[in-house]
């Protein structure tokens, strides 16, 4: 595993693929009041590249254009927070998309446990550190195990995607998945609009 750095945008000319695993962290979870720090990529090399935004100073050409590269698929876990803030910040909503999470609760029924960590233990044998999630993203200098933890993040979920898709197809829910995916960018706007717990879809 090795993780590289960038201030700001990509380097121009980078190459990650046609799937490209992204995840980002802020300094909270609340996208209007809580500003994006970093995104992480991976092509599934066992590279990780990492983004770091200093307060606002969001001007990232490459990484916009990647996030709008309609024949890149991006993979998330938990794509529809990604997704929200990415647009919140970058003015660009990351199309195609798949959840890692969505995909297991389709067809991981049987638990209640659809964190990155679990996916990672239960499906892949990966026992993955959490200690750094809850640390200060924003600071001018992140630390060596926050980078390690946020390349960590997207390592493995080409993998995951495989052994999901493979679920997926053996209970007959790849299509319902999909749809899914689709809706994430409505769902992710919903939530920029106002409507983050209210189910619009009820009685």
């Amino acid at each position: 595993m090795t993780h590289t750095l960038h201030k700001g945008d990509l380097p121009d000319g980078l190459r990650l693929g046609d799937v490209v695993a992204i995840d980002s962290e802020a300094m909270g979870l609340n996208p209007h009041r809580d500003r994006l720090c970093v995104v992480q990529l991976s092509g599934g090399d066992g590279n990780a590249h990492l983004v770091q935004f200093a307060a606002g100073a969001y001007d990232a050409p490459n990484l916009r254009r990647l996030m709008a590269d309609n024949s890149v698929l991006k993979l998330f876990h938990f794509a529809r927070f990604d997704i929200a803030i990415i647009y919140r910040y970058l003015r660009v909503m990351p199309q195609p998309i798949y959840c890692t999470k969505i995909a297991s609760r389709l067809v991981r029924t049987f638990t209640d446990r659809h964190g990155l960590r679990d996916l990672c233990r239960d499906l892949l044998g990966v026992e993955l550190k959490k200690e750094q999630q809850s640390s200060d993203w924003g600071a001018a200098t992140l630390t060596d195990e926050q980078q390690r933890y946020a390349a960590s993040d997207v390592l493995h979920l080409h993998a995951l995607r495989a052994r999901l898709d493979e679920m997926l197809a053996r209970e007959g829910r790849t299509q319902l998945a999909q749809n899914c995916f689709e809706f994430l960018p409505t769902r992710a706007l919903l939530d920029l609009e106002g409507w983050p717990e209210q189910d619009i879809f009820a009685h």
